[in-house]
């Protein structure tokens, strides 16, 4: 039997840290929706160390993963995929890769500056920011 879609966690308690992280490295300086989403994605490129394990935790319409299904990151999706969200490369068929939301994942195995920049995108997110 299939697992159900995780459950939204709803909004997180406010992280001051974090918070301060993501306004004085990620989106400083950055004034609209491109800007924002440039800053997202340099950040994570500089963050990311590839490959990582991850599980996904929830589903959705544009990727194939289902809930409990463990993946291998292998890099970030190109700058121009990652216009309304972030999303990132994991193994496909015919060694090729596809594009999955990082918002559907969570680190399994990774070392710590990676899983922060994971859990990082993931509190902007829930938190209900855009770019």
């Amino acid at each position: 039997m299939a697992k159900a879609p995780k459950k939204p966690r709803g909004k997180p308690r406010r992280d001051e840290a974090r918070e301060h992280r993501i306004t004085m490295e990620i989106v400083v300086d950055c004034y609209d929706e491109g800007e924002r989403a440039m800053g997202w994605y340099y950040y994570l490129e500089d963050k990311l160390h590839f490959p990582f394990l991850t599980r996904c935790v929830t589903e959705r319409a544009i990727s194939p993963l289902r809930v409990g299904d463990e993946v291998e990151v292998v890099g970030m999706a190109p700058e121009d995929e990652c216009g309304r969200e972030i999303l990132v490369e994991m193994p496909w068929e015919h060694k090729r890769t596809l594009a999955v939301p990082l918002a559907q994942l969570e680190v399994i195995d990774a070392d710590e500056e990676t899983a922060q920049a994971v859990e990082d995108w993931h509190y902007w997110v829930e938190m209900g920011y855009q770019y």
